[in-house]
């Protein structure tokens, strides 16, 4: 099965989404090394394996996955993550997950 994110088998973009990860890492006090940076975009890959994603979505995703893992997120939310945007129909519906996420309602 290929994956449908045509940028994918761009070098460009895969390396500059693994840069932008290990420098936002740093800037967060928790290099990533080679490995990790790939292993984090490797699973944004699966988990938009069903969408045909904009750069920046996938970029998105990638840094809420490093986010979680920084902050060593419990497993339990990462799992909610994570099936949550496996039931995304559309790249819109991953935005709004992703801003609902970070959003800090005053109730």
């Amino acid at each position: 099965m290929s994956n449908p994110i045509s940028h994918e088998e761009e070098p460009d973009f895969h390396l500059s989404i693994q840069e932008s990860l290990k420098q936002l890492s740093a800037q967060l006090g928790s290099p990533l090394d080679e490995a990790s940076a790939m292993h984090i975009y490797q699973n944004a890959s699966e988990l938009l394996s069903h969408l045909s994603p904009s750069p920046l979505t996938f970029a998105r995703v990638a840094g809420t996955l490093l986010v979680y893992q920084v902050q060593n997120t419990e497993a339990e939310e990462i799992k909610w993550f994570n099936t949550q945007i496996k039931q995304c129909l559309n790249e819109e519906e991953v935005e709004e997950l992703i801003e609902s996420i970070y959003r800090t309602d005053a109730l």
